[in-house]
């Protein structure tokens, strides 16, 4: 799911051709326009370098009281992070497509899967938690 990104990318490139070679530019440009921002949405480097797992593991616990691991395209960390609001600046965020070390420590703690978010509260993880337990957390912070 990772690597999803690269045959959207060919396909919106197609689907814009055959558009173009259509000589309707409007449809074109929509489908570019369109195709371009679900790739975006998909991509794993979507939202910049985060922080790794490791460097969670580095910090103190008074660093880290709340470490969101996430990755690109996920309804759900879309969802917790807009829940948030400004607050949400005050977690630790980790993309998991960006660090094996981070999907690894989320399989561990979810059976095997790669369920996010999974946030960790104080050393605690929370599959998909209720995005009041998160904010109220980080409003001690």
């Amino acid at each position: 799911m990772r690597w999803l990104w690269i045959p959207m990318l060919a396909l919106v490139a197609v689907v814009t051709g055959s558009a173009v070679r259509d000589g309707d530019y409007g449809l074109a440009a929509a489908y570019l326009v369109i195709g371009l921002l679900l790739v975006w949405w998909l991509s794993p480097f979507r939202g910049g370098r985060t922080t790794t797992h490791q460097e969670v593991l580095a910090m103190s616990d008074t660093d880290r009281p709340v470490v969101i691991y996430w990755r690109p395209g996920c309804g759900y960390c879309a969802r917790l992070k807009s829940s948030l609001g400004a607050g949400g600046d005050k977690a630790v965020w980790v993309n998991i497509w960006q660090d094996e070390e981070a999907a690894a420590f989320v399989r561990s703690v979810n059976d095997g899967n790669e369920v996010v978010p999974t946030v960790v509260i104080d050393g605690t993880p929370h599959t998909n938690p209720d995005p009041a337990l998160v904010k109220d957390r980080l409003s001690e912070v």
